[in-house]
């Protein structure tokens, strides 16, 4: 396996063995030569806007029938390697019942989450922005 591009996880003195060991596998696994990720981390209102312009109402049960539709395709482990979720595709199920991380990650594919929730301006800066969420990443990766 190439190690290369993950030799920082070796120099993290607070990691386990077990847990450097695990990211590397992870990391070796997502840059899969010929592979790609794959971004499904629209929120609802951007969802929404795609789905106004082919007349399909936003709700729920559309924006889960969308994923499980990509996520389901026959070919869809041939050319990715991980998918970025949605923190709401969290709690979705593929119609096998297993939730959506879990039917990703049968399909030998990585499913991660977005780093943040939305940007908004940066108090007392005008035209800069911040990101809120990141305070909130271990909690929502660990589900």
């Amino acid at each position: 396996e190439n190690t290369e591009g993950v030799s920082i996880f070796f120099r993290a003195m607070h990691l386990s063995a077990a847990a450097k060991a695990d990211l590397a596998a992870i990391a070796n696994k997502i840059g899969t030569p010929g592979k790609g990720l794959l971004a499904c981390d629209e929120s609802a209102g951007t969802i929404g806007l795609r789905f106004a312009d082919v007349g399909a109402e936003n709700t729920e049960e559309n924006r889960r029938y969308y994923r499980n539709l990509l996520f389901s395709m026959e070919t869809l482990p041939t050319y990715i390697s991980g998918v970025i979720l949605d923190p709401e595709t969290l709690y979705q199920s593929a119609d096998t019942g297993a939730s959506f991380p879990e039917y990703l990650q049968s399909r030998n594919i990585v499913p991660g989450i977005k780093p943040h929730l939305k940007v908004c301006p940066l108090p007392g800066k005008p035209g800069e922005t911040i990101m809120q969420g990141l305070d909130s990443l271990g909690v929502r990766c660990a589900e």
